[in-house]
């Protein structure tokens, strides 16, 4: 492979010189009067027609060029009209780590995986590794994952499953899947949750073998503690290879086992010799030396990196300081003795303010670090923590995982730890780390809690502060577990709130409900009682989340009762907002416009302009849903105002979109359709594909009542995909139950009432009594279309039961119309005009003219069975003149 990119460099570099030289020779060419020597002559006698024949060269050397470059590179898009991946497509994950720059032959055992690779299976081939600490199990498997990667194009993944990590849990099967899923690209909201921690990780398993079961794919998993940790995240099909690592036999059925043993002695000095960068060493020396480390990797790249560094050092002073280091530690097994000798040698050769570093640095609880997390671990600055990362690295005490990320080898984060920088002075690097996280995710949350497009000094974007979100998550949350374990309980609240906007979007929920109740628990142990409600209050936002919706309740329930007592009025606003907003979910309106009601005087009261416009924003959707459409107008455009003035453009789309609802319902559809585009377009800009999924399906609604079906259409499918995506089940339901009234008015009975059963199978799942009844009224119109009265008036009913009970009475006028066209199909005028009266004085009522327009259509209708010809054309006339006005052309 080098010497393909050295050649193609070559013929590169050879053909940009020659098109130079002859360009220069051709336009100069006509006009010296010199003869030029040698072959130039022939150029300057014909300078065109040799142009010419460089010019073919160049042709053929281009296309030679391509089968020149990396095989790697084949997979490259070539031409802009190439189709790009489609939305929701699976991601290509490559995260192997670096590979190993000092990697020493191992030449049988890399021929034994290559082998198997390239053998066609029946079952997905499972190779475990294991073998004592330090004999190279992690960067065997790095190096052969990188010479294996052009034979698994859809990913090359690494997961660290911390089986023998100092200070570190081994992370169980629910929480790698999570982190697996979210790699491949999965939301938050579509990954499996449950009490039921058996269910969840059989969930997220499944899951994950459905999104990789067709690929071809290379999984590492090092550091695993038992098989029962690994079982789990197998993919299923037969064209994935899983390498995992283990300092333990693993009893793993259907996999086959590469015991790592040190190196050879022949392999070991070659390492040292390459290591040390002499030229000159005796061999015999330098074997002398790497039997003392017991031929393992580990240490013989720290001896040879104190050689380097120390160029009057012989092999023997180097073997003699060894040998003297290892007599202290003759408690130790012979393995291990070897391996401390070389950490103690390579330690004591630091400077003193490094090894001061090292000490701290080794209390990192987390995997990976960077300079900003070192500078504050080690109380350094940053010029100085990127120095001694950089100096660690080179003596072989720390490995580059990624550009400026850095990570310990467990034996030596563990040598690190036991030289005894604990204690107070431990607990002050972690509340400096603390500190520093704190302080970042401050910053972070300018973008993340409401899509501000404000740069800050260590954010431009919302982008690039997810993305160190993203990176140091685990970190965070590794900082929070040491808080806990030092009785820091202060930090863990403070860590715990500093998160939750962040872990609300990207999740997972169950880790983040998680991280909240150990954020109560500390609470609580500090007698915070604010700390307390604040953290029972995004528990109970992230149990909304999940759609646990009782436990929702009970918790934001608990947290108002603490801010009630406390007389906290801004905290009991918010927990009273989120309290309506799951009364809201949960079709409990009255209970919702209640607890909106008490936020938005609260928030008058104390002067609040957010709090005021989040209250009237949903007592807005309350009020629409209750068919109270002028208060509902009224509230939201009232919220818009407020967000528009405060600069949010959140909340300014939220308003539009709560507007854009209400109008066409009141059959201004134009304005209609102005808001929902305007809210996908600020939605679209501060990336929120939630939301946008929500405005796309609203959008699609107007133009289904415009008459614009295709426009409807795509609109709808645009969102299914995005819910489907997303994992958002309620917006799947809605989207489908919209695509089959489409369906329906396109004349496709068939795939209507199909749409409308998946749409009725989802909101069962979820218990929303809303949805079941829009899907059920709109099945009754099915069973009609069918000619199936029976079936028709029984779901029309359920529908009506379903909309009394919540109380929505914009879905009671609709099913009274529905009702009233059975009664008229079955000649009962006298019901039928009486379900149309009902219904007419109730569009009016509510100002709905659609649904005044359909009363009035069958009223005409009645009076036109009855005999009564003027009275049915006078309401005929008014209806048209509905119908015009609203610009219906599919109704």
């Amino acid at each position: 492979m080098k010497l393909r990119r050295v050649t193609v460099a070559g013929l590169v570099a050879a053909g940009v010189a020659a098109v130079t030289l002859m360009i220069g020779l051709v336009t100069n060419a006509a006009s010296n009067q010199q003869r030029w020597p040698g072959w130039l002559s022939l150029v300057q006698r014909h300078p065109w027609e040799s142009f010419l024949m460089l010019a073919v060269v160049a042709v053929a050397l281009a296309a030679l060029l391509p089968g020149l470059t990396d095989p790697g590179q084949a997979g490259m898009r070539i031409a802009d009209d190439e189709p790009a991946p489609s939305v929701g497509s699976a991601a290509v994950l490559r995260t192997l780590p670096r590979d190993v720059a000092g990697f020493t032959n191992r030449r049988d055992e890399i021929e034994q995986i290559l082998n198997d690779a390239s053998k066609d299976q029946l079952i997905m081939p499972v190779r475990t590794i294991d073998g004592m600490a330090g004999v190279g199990k992690t960067a065997f498997a790095i190096h052969v994952g990188h010479l294996l990667a052009p034979k698994f194009p859809d990913g090359q993944l690494f997961l660290n499953l911390n089986g023998h990590t100092p200070g570190r849990g081994p992370v169980g099967p629910a929480e790698a899947l999570a982190s697996l899923l979210l790699a491949d690209g999965v939301a938050p909201q579509k990954i499996p949750n449950s009490d039921d921690q058996w269910a969840m990780t059989e969930a997220r398993a499944a899951l994950w073998r459905t999104r990789v079961a067709d690929r071809r794919m290379l999984l590492i998993l090092d550091n695993a503690a038992t098989y029962a940790q690994v079982e789990q995240l197998l993919p299923g099909g037969a064209g994935s290879l899983v390498l995992v690592t283990s300092r333990r036999r693993l009893a793993a059925p259907d996999a086959t086992s590469l015991q790592m043993s040190a190196l050879s002695p022949t392999d070991a000095a070659a390492l040292f010799m390459r290591l040390a960068g002499r030229s000159r060493l005796s061999k015999e020396s330098v074997g002398e030396l790497v039997a003392v480390c017991g031929y393992l990797p580990l240490a013989v790249a720290l001896l040879a990196a104190r050689l380097r560094h120390h160029p009057s050092w012989t092999v023997e002073d180097l073997k003699d300081r060894l040998l003297s280091t290892q007599h202290r530690l003759v408690e130790m097994q012979a393995g291990e003795r070897a391996v401390a000798a070389a950490f103690d040698l390579s330690y004591r050769d630091l400077p003193v303010e490094r090894q001061r570093f090292f000490r701290r640095l080794s209390r990192f609880p987390g995997l990976d670090v960077d300079e900003e997390a070192a500078a504050a671990l080690a109380s350094v600055s940053r010029e100085m923590a990127r120095s001694e990362l950089e100096a660690l690295y080179g003596d072989h005490l720390l490995d580059e995982t990624e550009h400026g990320r850095y990570r310990f080898h467990d034996l030596v984060r563990d040598y690190g730890r036991s030289l005894g920088e604990d204690g107070q002075d431990g607990t002050m690097s972690i509340k400096n780390l603390a500190g520093h996280y704190l302080e970042t995710i401050d910053a972070a949350n300018t973008h993340i809690s409401r899509g501000s497009t404000t740069t800050t000094a260590r954010f431009d974007s919302l982008a690039t502060a997810s993305a160190w979100l993203d990176a140091e998550r685990a970190n965070v949350l590794a900082c929070v577990e040491e808080c806990v374990r030092r009785e820091q309980h202060a930090l863990v609240v403070r860590l715990a709130a500093a998160m939750a906007p962040y872990l609300r979007q990207a999740g997972p929920w169950d880790q983040a409900a998680e991280l909240h109740r150990t954020a109560v628990g500390a609470a609580r142990r500090t007698g915070d009682r604010k700390a307390e409600a604040d953290a029972l209050a995004n528990l109970g936002m992230v149990s909304r989340l999940m759609a646990r919706y009782r436990a929702a309740v009970e918790t934001l329930d608990k947290s108002l009762a603490i801010y009630r007592a406390l007389g906290d009025l801004h905290g009991q606003a918010s927990v009273l907002n989120q309290l309506g907003i799951v009364h809201y979910l949960t079709a409990s309106y009255d209970e919702a416009a209640r607890a909106q009601t008490e936020a938005l005087g609260i928030c008058r009261e104390t002067g609040d302009l957010l709090g005021q416009a989040n209250a009237l924003a949903d007592l807005g959707m309350v009020r629409r849903m209750t068919g109270d459409l002028g208060p509902s107008a009224e509230a939201s455009t009232e919220a818009l105002e407020i967000y528009r003035r405060l600069g949010d453009r959140y909340g300014e789309a939220n308003a539009l979109r709560d507007l854009g609802l209400v109008r066409s319902l009141t059959g201004d559809y134009a304005e209609a359709e102005h808001n929902a585009r305007e809210a996908l377009a600020i939605y679209t800009r501060i990336g929120d594909p939630v939301h946008q999924a929500y405005a796309l399906n609203e959008l699609g609604v107007t133009l289904r009542l415009k008459g614009d079906l295709d426009g409807a259409t795509e609109s709808h499918e645009q969102a299914l995909a995005k819910y489907a995506e997303l994992g958002d089940r309620f917006g799947e339901a809605n989207a489908t139950r919209h695509l089959g009234v489409l369906h329906r008015l396109r004349g496709d009975q068939v795939a209507a009432i199909e749409a409308q059963k998946r749409a009725v199978t989802i909101y069962t799942e979820l218990e929303s009594r809303g949805g079941l009844a829009a899907a059920t009224a709109e099945m009754g119109v099915l069973r009609r279309l069918e000619g199936n009265p029976v079936g028709a008036r029984s779901a029309l009913d359920s529908a009506a039961a379903w909309y009394a009970e919540l109380g929505d009475r914009t879905g009671q006028l609709e099913v009274h119309n529905h009702i009233g066209a059975l009664h008229l199909d079955a000649g009962e005028l006298d019901r039928a005009n009486s379900r149309y009266e009902l219904a007419l004085s109730l569009a009016r009522e509510l100002g709905v003219p659609l649904q005044e327009a359909h009363a009035l259509d069958g009223l005409a209708c009645c009076a036109l069975a009855l005999g009564r010809p003027e009275q049915a054309a006078d309401l005929r006339s008014a209806s048209q003149m509905l119908h015009e006005r609203l610009g219906n052309r599919h109704t």
